[in-house]
């Protein structure tokens, strides 16, 4: 690996918040699961979780085709259900707010990200469901001044994100690596090799130590 592509690994990973998430519900337009990824990736989340509808046996959308590479960067986990993905999250702790309109709903500034956080994003024809709307911490809205009552779903989960980048920033919780080291590692063996990620996989090996400069330890 190269001294610079491990240098910027490592800023990368620096920045990276394990507490921070997104739950895709039912979104399916390839273009906006790639920006929400992208989007994803910009703000330094580690972690997207994703549920997509199935009709007559078939997902409409297939994650992996239409990441456009972020999915290097950011783990993109699947869910059978909504109920599972947000469980799945509020068991870590984490609070998980709908971007949904509705009585309870409040200003999403209002709501400190700098905690364990999980936002919500649904179908942007039909929102988030009725399920997820029950079973979530709160529900946030952005608010609108136009004509229109909401934005595309990409462009709202991105004006989320990065209020909670704001807010994390002046918190400081980007000035150090909040990874555990074993992770740390772990990922900058899968970005900086990823060729030979899968020979270790498939053959259940642990990943060879790096050096201080990112190189591969020789046994």
């Amino acid at each position: 690996m190269l001294s610079r592509r491990y240098q910027r690994i490592c800023q990368t990973l620096d920045c990276r918040q394990p507490d921070l998430t997104v739950i895709m519900e039912d979104v399916h337009k390839p273009h906006n699961i790639s920006a929400i990824i992208r989007t994803c990736d910009a703000v330094g989340v580690l972690d997207v979780h994703a549920m997509n509808q199935v009709v007559d046996g078939e997902e409409l959308t297939t994650y992996a085709q239409v990441a456009q590479g972020s999915e290097k960067w950011v783990n993109l986990y699947r869910h059978p259900d909504i109920s599972t993905a947000i469980q799945s999250v509020q068991q870590q702790n984490f609070k998980v707010y709908a971007a949904h309109l509705s009585d309870r709903a409040v200003d999403y500034r209002e709501i400190d990200y700098t905690q364990p956080t999980a936002i919500l994003m649904g179908a942007e024809r039909w929102g988030v469901s009725n399920t997820a709307a029950e079973l979530v911490d709160g529900h946030i809205i952005i608010p609108m001044l136009g004509m229109v009552q909401s934005l595309n779903v990409s462009v709202a989960a991105a004006v989320i994100l990065f209020e909670a980048q704001r807010q994390r920033l002046q918190a400081g919780l980007y000035n150090q690596p909040r990874l555990t080291p074993e992770l740390y590692q772990q990922k900058v063996f899968e970005w900086g090799y990823p060729e030979l990620v899968d020979h270790y996989r498939d053959r259940q090996l642990p990943y060879p130590p790096l050096d201080a400069e990112g190189q591969i330890i020789k046994a």
